[in-house]
């Protein structure tokens, strides 16, 4: 590409920049402005390969915006492109000037209504994780095409970005080039390094990456450093790019302005996020001088790759566990035993652990089909966003560590439910029942936090049957979903031709006397089926529910059981905030007729260490506690 004409077209591009922002009066211009010339001299200087009439295009090189607020810069981008002098983007220039409006898919960071977005972006420090992701399903599956990722110099103090760089390096993908706009300024003033470029340079040499520093306005540095990352030719379009020389990730380090092209913007502290008023946009556009609104940038189309339907094809369904009733094992385990039938059934599943899998038991996937088994060592943000590039690719990831280490990766958990995630969570050693490793290690959040997430699914299986069968479920569910496993082994309490849905649940004992019903779910359920058997002894019936989903919820059962038994008691290891009571508690809520008083056992002190039976007589949520509480009840009534 002529380097006069991708100058043109970057002229062009802040024109819209600051026709965008100005018109919607907010936006990010000076971080859009400072990375302009790199984005353009990428996409349009022969490098970037894409299908722009087919932006899921499995072969299609990948760019995500992980400094996200630089939205005006990645829509106008995508406006002036095209494939041919016939064939535009999905988005036309007249759609900018919606930019940040209700009914307008621009919106103030990328998100899945614009069709180029490759992941919801914004929360800052996490692209580079879900380019990983993306990087490792093109190896896994052998496809030629590469990941960019966009970074502004004040996220990259995040840690994820650097968890994200040690294992791009541990897997050796060449095939992931990452970008670093050091335009100096973040929102109050000067980042942490500043324009001390070889601070950058160092750091990403220590993360093993293969660097390049360059003066990001100079579009024939540009055009030479992504050359370096992407060997091409003019004289060869449309050929493959082979992989950078070596086994390495690129890093390019762009010293840049921020404000870049407008005088009293450029390197100019107070105006992050702040935009032109009429008259100021006025006398930028004049400085800008003469724009070609003709002008379009031309995007490579990447080789036509067949894939064999069949490949996509379940090879096989998913076959009934082999646990007899009584025999006791951990729903870990079961997790790990259905994690190799799913991944033999459907080709799609891969698993990430957090250096667990000896715990979480998803090492069995690595014994069976190493290739699909990622170590991400004890780095879950890294993680979690690795996962949410693999699953944009269309894996089905499952992502396991101990339950209380995902609080650490919210944010990404978080944020992936604006990206149509597909991400199945596991957590082991839940709630206090793992015994003497103590408090540190207890999930006791974790029901109430992915409870939060909007369109999640949370699932806890009470014994190894239920356990393979909801793993099944949740790999065949389209959306996140969480697991909850533990530690200890519990009995088989459901023969293995048992169903299990996900919003149902089971009533495991139950007659026309019952006074009071307990619900239960995971180690719970056995306290409560234990306290059934007790007050059998004293004539005293109780109905116990299984709740192994906790969302969606059984509404129905639980509405039921309200109109039938004078009491319902909850009982969970987990606090009582935002766990399976308050869950019950909601379903309820508009029961007007039947008012049926919820007693909740929770979790409510400080755990610590000790043997699993002596802390969950300690808490409160063993059947000695469930025994009193019936009886309680009994007596008042």
């Amino acid at each position: 590409m002529d380097k006069n004409k991708l100058q043109k077209i970057a002229k062009l591009i802040r024109y819209y920049i600051l026709a965008s922002t100005t018109k919607a009066g907010s936006g990010h211009l000076t971080s859009s402005l400072s990375a302009t010339d790199l984005m353009v001299g990428l996409m349009f200087g022969w490098m970037f390969r894409f299908d722009l009439e087919d932006p899921k295009y499995l072969n299609n090189d990948r760019l995500i915006f992980s400094k996200g607020h630089a939205s005006p810069l990645f829509y106008a981008l995508w406006a002036v492109a095209r494939n041919s002098p016939s064939t535009f983007s999905l988005i036309r220039e007249g759609e900018l000037k919606n930019f940040r409006r209700f009914t307008s898919r621009l919106e103030g960071h990328p998100t899945l209504q614009f069709p180029y977005t490759e992941a919801a972006t914004g929360s800052l420090g996490q692209g580079l994780s879900i380019g990983l992701g993306m990087a490792l399903n093109a190896k896994l599956e052998k496809l030629p095409y590469k990941t960019y990722v966009l970074m502004g110099d004040s996220e990259v103090a995040e840690g994820s970005v650097w968890e994200a760089m040690e294992i791009a390096t541990y897997y050796k993908l060449n095939n992931l080039v990452g970008i670093i706009d050091v335009n100096r300024l973040g929102q109050r003033g000067e980042t942490l390094h500043g324009y001390d470029m070889k601070v950058y340079e160092n750091k990403a040499k220590a993360f093993g990456w293969e660097t390049v520093v360059i003066d990001g306005h100079d579009m024939g540095e540009i055009l030479k450093a992504f050359n370096k990352a992407t060997p091409t030719t003019l004289a060869a379009k449309t050929a493959i790019p082979p992989c950078a020389e070596g086994d390495k990730p690129m890093m390019i380090i762009a010293k840049t302005l921020k404000g870049k092209g407008v005088s009293f913007l450029e390197d100019k502290d107070g105006w992050h996020g702040k935009v032109l008023n009429q008259e100021q946009f006025k006398d930028a556009v004049e400085e800008l001088g003469e724009i070609d609104k003709s002008i379009r940038g031309t995007i490579v189309k990447p080789e036509k790759i067949q894939i064999s339907k069949s490949k996509l094809k379940i090879k096989s369904k998913f076959q009934n566990p082999n646990y007899k009733l009584g025999d006791n094992v951990a729903t870990r385990k079961a997790y790990g035993d259905a994690l190799v039938k799913i991944a033999e059934a459907d080709h799609r599943v891969v698993a990430l652990d957090a250096e667990t899998s000896n715990s979480t038991c998803s090492e069995t996937l690595k014994k069976f089909a190493p290739e699909r088994f990622f170590e991400m060592f004890i780095a879950e943000q890294n993680m979690v966003g690795t996962a949410l590039g693999l699953s944009r690719r269309g894996k089905i990831p499952f992502v396991s560590t101990f339950a209380a280490f995902f609080t650490r990766a919210f944010d990404q958990i978080r944020m992936s439910q604006y990206s149509n995630a597909n991400i199945k969570f596991v957590g082991s050693h839940a709630g206090v029942s793992i015994g003497e490793d103590g408090a540190s290690q207890m999930a006791l959040e974790d029901i109430s936090m992915f409870r939060a997430v909007h369109g999640s699914t949370v699932l806890y299986p009470s014994d190894a049957v239920s356990a393979e069968k909801l793993t099944a479920a949740a790999a065949e569910h389209k959306g996140n979903v969480f697991i909850r496993t533990t530690r200890s082994a519990t009995p088989v309490v459901y023969k293995s031709t048992e169903k299990f849905k996900i919003g149902g649940s089971k009533v495991l004992k139950k007659s026309s006397k019952d006074k009071v019903t307990v619900i239960g779910a995971g180690i719970t359920l056995h306290e409560a089926l234990k306290a059934y058997d007790e007050l059998r002894k004293k004539n005293i019936n109780i109905r116990v529910i299984d709740l192994y989903s906790v969302k969606p919820i059984d509404v129905e059962t639980i509405k039921k059981a309200a109109q039938e038994t004078k009491a319902i008691i909850t009982v969970e290891d987990h606090y009582h905030e935002g766990g399976i009571g308050e869950a019950v508690l909601y379903c309820l809520a508009e029961l007007v007729k039947v008012q049926v008083p919820v007693y909740i056992l929770a979790v409510r002190k400080i755990a610590r260490s000790g043997k699993p039976e002596e802390l969950l007589r300690y808490e409160e949520i063993d059947s000695t506690a469930i025994v009193k509480k019936v009886l309680a009840l009994r007596n008042t009534n």
